[in-house]
């Protein structure tokens, strides 16, 4: 059967996950997480794109990327194989180490790119392995909230929908719930808490 195509053009933005072969690791220490990354940085070299936000788990990874020039299926191709190669030269391993097909998620609204950028962030937290998603050192959010330099993500874009100070927006923005209201104004996302108080403000 064939395959659907996917959705491209420039500046199109996505959602994209990559996932072991039948949920097998894909990092197996420190070095691994760190090579992957080197990867990327490689691959956004020979393909440039934009990062804006990512977090590698131990058994798949979330990348929230916006293109250029280049189809994210030659990026994602470039990425995965010579990730592959590494793992199967290290380990000693054969076959195939990611599932077949990586996944992406067509964002189409500011509101969406939001979202997905706080579930990949909060990861982590979810799955158990951190309290606190700045406790977890495979993913950008320290980026976003201390301004720590990670070449690879350029946290501006996203924070540039918060209101000033943009990181602490941002941060109180991660610890919301599906019932607390958010609204527009002037281009920026405020949260609606303490009797209509926009976030950060007294």
């Amino acid at each position: 059967m064939a395959r659907n195509g996917r959705i491209w053009f420039e500046g199109a933005k996505y959602h994209v996950t990559s996932r072991g072969i039948r949920r097998s690791s894909l990092f197996f220490d420190d070095e691994d997480y760190q090579k992957y990354l080197s990867l990327l940085e490689a691959t956004m070299y020979k393909h440039p794109f934009k990062l804006h936000s990512f977090c590698l788990m131990t058994n798949h990874t979330h990348l929230q990327i916006e293109t250029m020039k280049t189809p994210l299926s030659t990026i994602m191709k470039k990425l995965n194989t010579n990730y592959a190669k590494y793992i199967n030269k290290k380990y000693e391993f054969t076959g195939h180490v990611f599932e077949k097909r990586y996944g992406a998620e067509l964002l189409n609204s500011p509101e969406y790119e939001i979202d997905v950028s706080k579930y990949i962030h909060l990861n982590p937290v979810e799955a158990g392995m951190v309290n606190a998603p700045e406790d977890y050192p495979w993913s950008s959010y320290r980026a976003f909230i201390y301004g720590a330099k990670i070449p690879l993500v350029d946290p501006k874009y996203i924070l540039s929908y918060f209101p000033e100070p943009p990181s602490q927006h941002y941060q109180r923005f991660m610890k919301l719930t599906p019932m607390d209201k958010l609204y527009w104004k002037d281009g920026k996302l405020f949260t609606v808490k303490d009797g209509g108080i926009p976030c950060g403000q007294k």
